[in-house]
């Protein structure tokens, strides 16, 4: 039987003809704790346009990107023991196996959780990716619920305003009693990480450092930088305090970590797809926070991060996505839905 995909034979850049096309492939059966899923829309990351660009299929196969989809289970393996055929669920995925950019999309039952009941498909597909970063960076790498000696009970997000930092800035809020500073450049985006509960908005595109001191507050106990990291380190090592707790996400060239060695600040990445790539002893966890994600979306604590919905699921719309996406200029989540 077959099925509706979107793939590409050749990386590069999105505005070539065959840097996403519509295709018709095999669809896959459920073994093991896999469940196979008929997708009903997906959200479109920068790891879907950095995969595009770098990484090429074998010769003669498909590379299928997309990792956020929020479906309905059809089928299950014979190991699965959390969900059940007709269960709607949400999940990220994994990047060692193909992509959500299908019809039907098989995926390890440890890693999904339950689409919270309160959410269209589309504003449930904005969240899993970044819920699972932002949650795995602020709680399994830099431990905010554990203080930091002297400093400030505040944590700085770089790039509030993007798929990440609008959900961690939330997240901080609804879980624990820190200030949340966001930085922001434009006032729209100044405005929306307001509206997801940032106590203090600082400007990114001038020095962060005596902004954030401007703020009285001392010198913030954890900082998470979701973009730009190289940019704005010097000022980071500036303005976070001793033994503070640093994050980030993205992709810097290089990093020289040893501006943080006199205020002895640890360094911490966040690659959500670590657990499922090599399959970790707590794999799991992705599916217990993303349910814990769906109660407090359900509890009205944490609201989808979803700004543009796109239809249908096709080569033309994703292709449109991506650059959208490319232009540095997204606010929230970009979302695709329906084939």
């Amino acid at each position: 039987m077959s099925m509706k995909a979107i793939g590409y034979r050749q990386s590069g850049p999105i505005d070539r003809d065959d840097a996403l096309v519509d295709i018709e492939i095999d669809r896959p059966a459920a073994r093991g704790r896999d469940l196979l899923v008929e997708v009903a829309a997906i959200s479109v990351n920068p790891v879907d346009t950095k995969v595009r660009k770098r990484a090429a299929p074998p010769e003669g196969e498909w590379k299928i990107l997309g990792w956020d989809a929020v479906g309905r289970v059809v089928e299950v393996g014979e190991g699965v023991t959390r969900f059940r055929p007709g269960d709607e669920v949400y999940y990220a995925g994994s990047l060692t196996r193909p992509g959500a950019n299908s019809a039907f999309h098989l995926v390890d039952e440890r890693i999904v959780g339950r689409k919270p009941a309160t959410l269209s498909n589309p504003e449930a597909a904005a969240l899993p990716l970044t819920a699972i970063t932002a949650w795995e960076m602020l709680f399994d790498r830099l431990d905010i619920v554990k203080s930091v000696p002297g400093a400030a009970n505040a944590i700085l997000i770089v790039g509030g305003a993007g798929g990440v930092g609008s959900i961690a800035i939330q997240l901080v809020r609804a879980l624990t009693d820190l200030t949340v500073i966001a930085t922001a450049s434009r006032p729209e985006t100044q405005d929306w990480v307001r509206a997801l509960g940032a106590h203090h908005v600082v400007d990114h595109s001038a020095p962060i450092a005596a902004q954030v001191a401007a703020l009285g507050l001392g010198a913030p106990a954890f900082v998470f930088s979701t973009t730009e990291t190289h940019r704005h380190l010097a000022e980071i090592a500036e303005l976070i305090a001793p033994q503070g707790r640093f994050g980030l996400i993205d992709d810097p060239d290089g990093l020289d970590v040893s501006v943080f060695k006199r205020k002895s600040v640890s360094t911490h990445w966040e690659f959500m797809f670590t657990r499922s790539m090599f399959e970790t002893a707590d794999m799991d966890a992705q599916g217990r926070l993303l349910d814990e994600v769906a109660r407090l979306v359900e509890a009205g604590k944490v609201r989808t991060t979803l700004t543009q919905t796109l239809r249908p699921i096709s080569a033309a719309t994703l292709k449109t996505a991506h650059a959208i996406l490319e232009s540095g200029k997204a606010r929230g989540k970009i979302v695709v839905e329906g084939f």
